[in-house]
């Protein structure tokens, strides 16, 4: 008989916490019970879960006592400070911010790709960046078939990446300039309504962001493939919910479009639309909501022999943050892990 587990929710009131309490009820996670921890200021809110009314608590030191799984989505520095704690008292965390993923000691994973490597874990594991959950599940398929030597990628990053005001931004400065408003930006550095800013995360000495860097060092960890080379420009662009990618990738020989769509076709999590005949390919606006990676606009590199181009569109809040996290606590279920 297959054990119900105690499961916490860190940053529950968040826009990917309640993405966590959704994705557990519609896969049917088994729990035996549920905790939704936040900060002082959402302790006491109530939150619906599989139709009954939670109560939100403050994160304490205390709060993982008796939990067997914690969710963890309320940025680096309450990970940093209270997942040791959690992993000390015996829950493993699976954590959603930056602050363990390029840690040797902590696996980072998706679970299409190496879940294995949950099997090393310390008590910690690392859910990867949005952008490279979707672009690491289109792409390892054909990396085991023909080796992947080089990635240029170009992100078209939704808003709801940066949080709920970031969205409550957008719709209030898309209304102020139909209106003939000026607008003051307060939650990015320029109007993101109509505009789009190759900014996300801070500026590197080496003239990347964080985000492009995060782009380059997870993707060959979950690969296990440190010899490829990336290079990424991520874009934040005024849409809700859903990131987008365009992917030049050179291979070790030559693959046809009709071959990467074949194997696409049959990859897990991965879904091919793609049909210029009718204008099909995916688009962020249909992807939000879902649950696969989708993947379109493949078609031979023009500028390298051993080349592909492609269009990959993923709900960054599901696959990209709270469903691969939950992938991780089922693929640990499946195999007894924990």
């Amino acid at each position: 008989m297959m054990k119900d587990f105690r499961v916490a929710i860190v940053g529950a009131t968040g826009l990917v916490g309640q993405e966590f309490i959704r994705v557990l009820g519609q896969r049917n996670f088994p729990m035996d019970s549920i905790r939704l921890l936040a900060s002082d200021r959402s302790a006491g809110r109530k939150l619906r879960v599989n139709n009954k009314e939670l109560e939100v608590e403050e994160t304490t030191t205390h709060s993982f006592e008796g939990v067997d799984i914690a969710l963890f989505s309320a940025g680096t520095e309450i990970s940093n400070h209270f997942s040791p704690i959690a992993a000390r008292v015996g829950a493993v965390v699976i954590d959603n911010s930056a602050a363990f993923r390029m840690d040797p000691e902590v696996p980072l994973v998706v679970p299409e790709i190496n879940a294995e490597d949950i099997k090393w874990h310390k008590g910690i594991i690392a859910n990867p960046n949005c952008s490279t959950i979707q672009m690491v599940v289109a792409l390892y398929p054909l990396h085991k078939v023909n080796p992947i030597k080089r990635i240029i990628v170009d992100t078209y990053q939704s808003v709801s990446g940066t949080g709920t005001a970031a969205m409550e931004a957008l719709s209030e400065q898309a209304r102020m300039v139909l209106e003939g408003r000026s607008v003051v930006p307060h939650v990015y550095p320029h109007q993101i309504a109509f505009n789009m800013l190759p900014e996300i995360d801070l500026f590197l000495d080496n003239g990347y962001t964080k985000e492009e860097w995060k782009l380059v060092e997870e993707s060959r960890k979950i690969m296990h493939a440190d010899d490829i080379a990336i290079s990424a420009t991520c874009v934040r662009v005024p849409v809700f919910i859903g990131h987008s990618e365009a992917i030049h990738v050179e291979f070790s020989e030559p693959m046809s479009p009709e071959t990467a769509r074949r194997i696409l076709s049959e990859a897990p999590g991965v879904k091919v639309l793609d049909d210029p005949n009718i204008s099909l390919y995916p688009m962020p606006w249909s992807a939000a909501g879902s649950d696969d990676v989708f993947v379109g606009r493949i078609r031979r590199d023009a500028s390298s022999d051993c080349g592909l181009v492609m269009w990959v569109v993923a709900d960054n809040l599901r696959k990209g943050a709270a469903l691969n996290a939950v992938q991780i606590a089922e693929a640990m279920v499946e195999r007894s892990w924990i």
